[in-house]
């Protein structure tokens, strides 16, 4: 909707984005607390990918797509978290309109990347658990970088599509988003513009890259699950369940938090809560992922003790 009492204002060229301003005593320990996560996070993420680059028995479809998992939550956190604790630590929450579709360009894409990264690895762990015995013939080195560059480009493609058409709109004010990042919503109700066409198409090409990997992701466990049922032993079970339970938590937190912000009614959270929810699927999610895998999963924790021992090895070594 064309927002015409704006029309005669003049241009703005940056937003203020309002984030958690609304605390001022508490912006320094938000700022640590942000900055730890951050640091962690990359830490986290990086050892992941680390390992499974270095340890030959990590060589497998499942950690080659954690490895591509864990390089989207690295660039992922990266998009949203570096801005936040520079308006934390400096009190400068302003940024330039371009600044923001830039920031909304990787965020978006990246989101709808591990939309599709996520179905991806569900129909690697359906085909190992319901399909074991053609495994290692379906799921092969050239299908697993097919689909893991199919999941980068599919998602970065519709949202440069998106950029593209927002990039002529103007903004007449007012310029605060009460957000902490950059989010298509609240930028479309600033603009001045006919926005009726962008908001038809974003709903369009967000149906298009996230419902199809959702549908895939729930195909996937729905016969996974079904297939764990009926192995007759407990330890069988067990066993099964183990390869894709980090997996299955991974998309629960991921795909709960994001539906709670976006698919439900606006008027049943508050601001307050809005942005709560926000700073799990942005935040916490991109810390949590390397350690439920590696806290949850036999192999990485014997990598993680094979280098731990290499370590403590070599710095015994420097000492002689």
């Amino acid at each position: 909707m064309a927002n015409t009492e704006w029309r005669n204002q003049t241009a703005i060229t940056e937003f203020i984005l309002l984030g958690f301003g609304d605390l001022p005593t508490l912006q320094i320990l938000l700022f640590l607390l942000f900055l730890v996560i951050y640091i962690v996070t990359l830490a986290g993420n990086i050892v992941i990918i680390a390992l499974v680059v270095a340890d030959q028995h990590l060589h497998t479809p499942m950690y080659f797509f954690l490895g591509n998992l864990s390089c989207l939550e690295t660039c992922y956190t990266s998009t949203i978290l570096p801005r936040m604790l520079a308006s934390l630590l400096t009190g400068d929450r302003t940024i330039s309109v371009s600044g923001c579709l830039v920031q909304l360009y990787f965020f978006g894409s990246l989101v709808c990347t591990e939309c599709y990264l996520l179905a991806v690895m569900s129909y690697d762990r359906y085909l190992a658990i319901c399909k074991p015995l053609r495994y290692a013939v379906l799921m092969n080195g050239r299908l697993c970088f097919q689909l893991a560059a199919g999941s980068w480009f599919s998602a970065f493609l519709p949202i440069s599509i998106i950029i593209f058409l927002m990039s002529p709109l103007t903004f007449c004010g007012p310029n605060e988003i009460d957000h902490f990042f950059c989010d298509f919503t609240p930028m479309i109700k600033l603009s001045c513009s006919d926005t009726h066409l962008i908001q038809l198409l974003a709903f369009i090409l967000s149906a298009i890259d996230i419902l199809p990997p959702f549908l895939l992701t729930v195909t996937s466990y729905v016969h996974i699950i079904t297939t764990i049922l009926r192995i007759p032993s407990t330890t069988g079970r067990q066993k099964a369940f183990s390869t894709c339970s980090s997996h299955l938590i991974v998309v629960t937190s991921f795909y709960g938090t994001l539906m709670i912000v976006y698919i439900l009614p606006k008027h049943n959270l508050t601001r307050d809560l809005h942005k709560v929810f926000s700073v799990f699927y942005t935040v916490f999610t991109p810390l949590v992922n390397p350690l439920i895998y590696s806290l949850r999963n036999k192999e990485v924790k014997q990598a993680l003790r094979k280098v731990a021992r290499k370590l403590v090895a070599f710095r015994r070594f420097q000492r002689i």
